[in-house]
């Protein structure tokens, strides 16, 4: 009797298993495991809940779900200025699954105003995209009298009242706080910063008289602006904001050193397989041409922008370069609160 040659079904399953596994070292098949979508996946953010940063997280979480993976979540990592979020994302599997959304100043301007800082923002992460920009203003209260409506009008009003010739800013060492010095110091005024540990409790303040002005992002002002309760005196972008058309900017008004912008971007783990950061790139493209989510960003005065990966690189390379004589110039040196 000869021996049959037609493989056992065992034997069939054992052929294609070793296939699979040989198949599973090829580049192409490397990638195409790595781009597909994961069960669970974390944009980290530094702010607490409410804030922009929070809700702009919040709905981009749900516009890449579930083809980027299938569920994503915001995790609020709050306290040292963001710096705890940040290095969670460092200290991540490089597998695409932890996402850094942060606002520039933390990669962009921590590593001139504090002497030690537990990352590095270009060889710890892999820049994604950019997720969107804002210009920044400078707004007055009630403490300050209607007469004022220009930049030169309130640092004249300060010379004359300089137990009230003060500012405050999201935080110290945050880019309005240095918005405002710069204009400051092209006036040749003396005023007080006036740090808070955020957007809107500064902006309470100035709104029930406790300060006379802020500098902040753009956005948080609009809703108080709407309501009469302040009043915008310059922007910082170097043409007139969309969303204040008839606010002129600093350098409208003379201050030529002050034209800044700001913005967010998504950052991954070092050595993340490029495709992954293929991937979620491709994702956040789609997600930031929503027209719903483009919609609820503009009410809040942030334009979205998604760019590549290697541009968000090239342009946080550029930002640090930029304060590096900005931050040296306050001679201004940070502490972790």
């Amino acid at each position: 009797m000869t021996q049959s040659h037609i493989p056992s079904r065992r034997r069939c399953l054992q052929l294609a298993a070793a296939t699979l596994a040989s198949a599973s070292g090829l580049p192409w098949a490397r990638a195409q495991g790595a781009s597909a979508p994961s069960e669970l996946a974390r944009i980290v953010v530094g702010p607490p809940p409410g804030t922009l940063v929070d809700l702009f997280a919040r709905r981009v979480a749900e516009a890449i779900a579930p083809g980027y993976a299938r569920t994503v979540l915001v995790e609020n990592k709050v306290g040292a200025a963001s710096q705890i979020a940040v290095s969670t994302v460092k200290a991540a599997a490089p597998d695409g699954n932890t996402i850094l959304m942060t606002p520039m100043p933390m990669m962009g301007i921590f590593p001139h105003t504090y002497a030690k800082l537990p990352y590095d923002p270009v060889a710890d992460f892999v820049p994604v995209s950019m997720g969107g920009v804002f210009d920044l203003a400078f707004a007055v209260g009630p403490l300050v009298p209607a007469s004022v409506t220009t930049m030169a009008d309130f640092f004249k009003w300060c010379k004359q009242n300089p137990g009230a010739a003060n500012f405050g800013s999201p935080a110290a060492g945050s880019t309005p706080h240095f918005a405002g010095g710069m204009a400051a110091r092209s006036a040749g005024a003396e005023l007080t910063h006036v740090p808070f540990r955020g957007t809107l409790p500064a902006i309470q303040d100035m709104v029930g008289g406790q300060i006379a002005a802020v500098c902040a992002p753009l956005g948080d002002f609009l809703p108080f602006v709407a309501g009469g309760k302040c009043r915008l005196l310059a922007t910082t972008g170097e043409k007139r904001s969309r969303f204040a058309p008839t606010v002129a900017t600093f350098v409208e008004q003379g201050f030529k050193e002050v034209v800044l912008d700001d913005w967010f971007g998504f950052f991954l783990p070092v050595n993340t397989p490029a495709a992954r950061v293929d991937a979620l790139n491709a994702a956040l493209k789609s997600a930031l041409g929503n027209p719903a989510l483009v919609k609820a960003m503009e009410e809040r005065g942030l334009e979205l922008r998604w760019t590549s990966s290697a541009d968000l690189g090239a342009r946080l390379k550029a930002d640090i370069e930029k304060w590096r004589p900005i931050v040296k110039s306050f001679n201004f040196t940070a502490t972790t609160t």
